[in-house]
């Protein structure tokens, strides 16, 4: 993945926000992502870090090698795990297609948040399947925009969240990759492909995800790109403003927000 095919950029408020994004869905994501002591693991695509936390503190016995192509986001990845006292995570720079590891070097990878800004994610996938050893298993996480519900119903809500669908699709991403898994882990060449939905339901019952996921992690990577939608004109000012408004209306205590993810697994 190109350093500059990241829909979101990497301002420290993004990072805030994957950082809350990951802290708000663990148990939704990565309540059955457990890998035993001693079983090398590698995370393709790690970013800032924000879910190799969550991976290193459910698995702390597993040797975790975590890669990215961005150097600066390993450096703020090395920062948070150190900040959290771990020390069974090792950090490579690296391309996801031409990574510098030997065949059967890996027992499992973990593949989270990468697919989507990928122009040919089937490759990747491709790539990485020779790194790992025979009956070893592969994990993706992605969401998709297309699965957004909420009320109350506002066109220029559903306009704002198609914008960033056409922003990602322009940089040759995927936003609605996450119903398409199936099809690319199986066609990537691997076995016993299961991909299971995991919808986030949010209502005033739940303050945490409301505050969690429909404000600081949904909301806030449409605002996120307010400034690329207005400069490429795929929307007006006003429209803009109303489509954030009623986004945020959603998390009012009469509001309603869905979203879905989708989580593959696979043997090689």
């Amino acid at each position: 993945m190109a350093e500059n095919s990241y829909v979101h950029g990497y301002s420290s408020r993004e990072s805030e926000r994957l950082f809350n994004q990951a802290q708000t869905l663990t148990n939704l994501l990565h309540h059955d992502t457990r890998y035993p002591p001693g079983s090398r693991v590698l995370e393709a695509g790690c970013g800032i870090g924000a879910q190799t936390v969550i991976l290193a503190k459910n698995s702390p016995g597993a040797l975790i090698t975590s890669v990215d192509i961005s150097e600066d986001s390993l450096k703020r990845a090395e920062e948070r795990i150190r900040q959290e006292g771990i020390m069974n995570v090792t950090f490579r720079q690296g391309d996801i297609f031409r990574l510098p590891f030997g065949e059967g070097s890996f027992d499992h990878i973990f593949v989270c948040f990468v697919l989507e800004h990928l122009a040919e994610p089937r490759l990747a996938l491709e790539q990485l399947r020779p790194l790992l050893k025979e009956g070893g298993t592969l994990t993706v996480i992605e969401g998709d925009h297309g699965s957004t519900f909420f009320h109350p119903e506002n066109e220029d809500a559903r306009r704002a969240v198609q914008c960033l669908v056409d922003l990602q699709q322009n940089m040759g991403g995927n936003a609605l990759i996450g119903r398409q898994l199936y099809p690319l882990v199986s066609g990537a060449g691997y076995t016993d492909v299961q991909v299971s939905p995991r919808m986030v339901y949010v209502d005033a019952s739940r303050p945490a995800l409301v505050e969690g996921f429909t404000k600081l992690t949904f909301t806030a990577m449409v605002e996120g790109v307010g400034k690329d939608v207005l400069g490429q004109g795929l929307m007006s000012r006003e429209a803009w403003e109303r489509g954030i408004k009623a986004l945020h209306r959603t998390a009012e205590p009469d509001g309603v927000f869905c979203y879905t993810f989708f989580k593959a697994t696979a043997l090689k």
